[in-house]
């Protein structure tokens, strides 16, 4: 059998799952096998018995792209042993993979040349570093840059040693690059516009944590927009209102996420709502913003998704403005921080001008039944609802949802003052509720949950968790995953898994009709969760 090239003694980062890899274990990988019948029919020839004639590779008469659909539909470690059966398989294997992720370190820089060698079809690339190690810098990045012509996203993590020299590299190198995404890199102003004006296709650019940033007092500091721009999103930017020219000088741009970043951005705002009308799509997060931002943000007349999370300066008034203007909103996503600044009020106006609407999760928002109940009977193409840590939505409000929201597809309820009796209320009502998940609502027992499948014939999937004391809702809201990030909270309804009840499980009238299940810890099978299908980016993708 053929050796099989050196390759250098560069860490390349993958992350196949735990489970993955130990159900490939059990049985014989791909590569194992195509091991065995290479190293047979290689050994067979080399014996020269004359006796037995010698048995036949078929894998010779594979075409090599035939040969890299095969490696493509591999996992990631099947994927590397398969490289290892011959020069042949390893050359294919090589050039067949189209993303790579690399531990981004100074020793990159050697190994560079061997690995970009082997690997010259790449288009998706992410380098990433430790904190504490030091990175590649500037002649790297422009070795790779120059070794990965067809590169179309790059992804550069902790990357401190780069500068906007190795930046203007890529910009020089890759001119097809469509996607840009850096964090917690220490080159500045000058590298973004690089590549911003070097690089004609960029659509997504994404920067978290860029510690090089300039003042934005500083003049001449000013990144000209580009016209293929179609999403920018800025986090954890300690003066990322530099890029307010480039925002606002993309005409095409469709989604802008401000996370986290500090400064006043109701002018700034004003400026972009006023240039680039054509916004589909707003994320503010933990942003100093008001109600003379979203004023602004109202005359972006084909806006279809908001998300306010954490901005406390924000009111009824600042969502009912936008309400009034954007009537093709269909999601909308609150975080109110208990701040008891957007509640009924706002969501009327919701409920009047926005038909369209299909999602709303309210975090730290306390509706009532006589704003959701205007939601319920206006927007009848309401497929999704969440509401997490709000102390007025209970057994009324969950009654008025099931019997007037007649799309209703997807509830999740979190940390809530609902019991066993509005649960009822779903038995016969939302004639399309599919799924539904309820954590940490003390007043919603198992045996509750058991008895709502059953009135539905199994078409309903509940997943209930009220396993252990309730957390106070201003933690949960603060501190919970599901709450920091809201998108995840609509994707989580969907598995059945039903915990075991408190010891202090409250009774319900259900119980005297369906005492065969009283009492009884009911456990159903597990259904695919729903998810967002977002790739890791720590994975050495084929």
């Amino acid at each position: 059998m053929g050796q099989s090239a050196s390759t250098p003694s560069i860490k390349v980062l993958s992350s196949s799952s735990s489970s993955s890899s130990s159900r490939r274990a059990k049985l014989p990988s791909a590569a194992t096998v195509g091991w065995r019948s290479v190293a047979m029919t290689e050994g067979d020839a080399a014996s020269g018995d004359g006796d037995a004639a010698p048995a036949r590779n078929n894998t010779e008469d594979l075409p090599d792209e035939c040969l890299a659909l095969v490696f493509q539909s591999l996992g990631s470690g099947d994927r590397k042993r398969c490289s290892l059966v011959c020069r042949r398989w390893l050359a294919v294997e090589g050039q067949s993979r189209h993303r790579l992720a690399l531990d981004a370190r100074a020793a990159l820089l050697e190994a560079a040349p061997a690995i970009f060698a082997r690997f010259d079809a790449v288009s998706k690339l992410a380098l990433k570093c430790e904190r504490r190690a030091d990175s590649i810098g500037d002649e790297a990045l422009a070795l790779i840059a120059a070794r990965c012509p067809n590169l179309t996203r790059l992804k550069l993590r902790s990357c401190r040693a780069l500068t906007d020299n190795g930046m203007s590299a890529v910009a020089q190198h890759c001119r097809g690059l469509r996607k840009l995404s850096v964090g917690s890199c220490a080159f500045g102003f000058k590298g973004v516009e690089a590549v911003v004006r070097g690089c004609s296709a960029l659509e997504e650019l994404s920067i978290k944590r860029l510690r090089g940033l300039p003042d934005v007092t500083a003049a001449g500091n000013a990144i000209v927009g580009s016209a293929s721009l179609r999403s920018v999103c800025l986090k954890e930017l300690y003066n990322g209102q530099c890029f307010a020219p480039l925002i606002a000088g993309s005409s095409n741009l469709k989604a802008l996420k401000l996370i986290r970043c500090s400064g006043d951005w109701d002018r700034l705002l004003t400026d972009i709502a006023v240039k680039v009308p054509g916004i589909v799509e707003i994320h503010l997060e933990k942003l100093q913003v008001s109600d003379r931002g979203l004023a602004a943000l109202s005359f972006c007349a084909d806006l279809e998704i908001l998300h306010l999370v954490k901005t406390p300066e924000c009111t009824d008034s600042g969502l009912a403005t936008v309400a009034e203007r954007c009537h093709l909103l269909r999601k909308i996503h609150i975080d109110g921080w208990k701040t008891n600044r957007i509640g009924d009020e706002g969501l009327i106006v919701v409920a009047r001008q926005c038909p369209n609407l299909q999602e709303l999760v309210l975090i730290g928002v306390n509706p009532t039944a006589r704003s959701l109940g205007r939601i319920a009977s206006n927007c009848h193409n309401l497929e999704r609802l969440a509401f997490c840590g709000s102390d007025t939505f209970g057994d009324a409000e969950i009654t008025c949802i099931a019997s007037k929201c007649m799309a209703l597809k997807k509830l999740c309820i979190k940390g809530c003052p609902v019991s066993d009796q509005g649960m009822e209320a779903l038995a016969e009502g939302c004639p399309k509720l599919v799924k539904v998940k309820v954590k940490k609502c003390r007043g919603v027992t198992p045996g509750c949950a058991d008895w709502l499948m059953q009135c539905r014939d199994g078409m309903l999937a509940v997943n209930l968790d009220t396993a252990g004391p309730m957390e106070q809702p201003e933690g949960s809201v603060g501190e919970s995953g599901i709450l920091e990030n809201n998108e995840q909270l609509i994707d989580q309804i969907g598995a059945v898994d039903l915990l075991p009840s408190s010891s202090n499980a409250r009774s319900s009238p259900w119980k005297t009709r369906m005492g065969l299940f009283a009492g009884r810890n009911f456990v159903a099978s597990s259904l695919r969760r729903w998810s967002h299908g977002s790739s890791n980016s720590n994975h050495t993708l084929q």
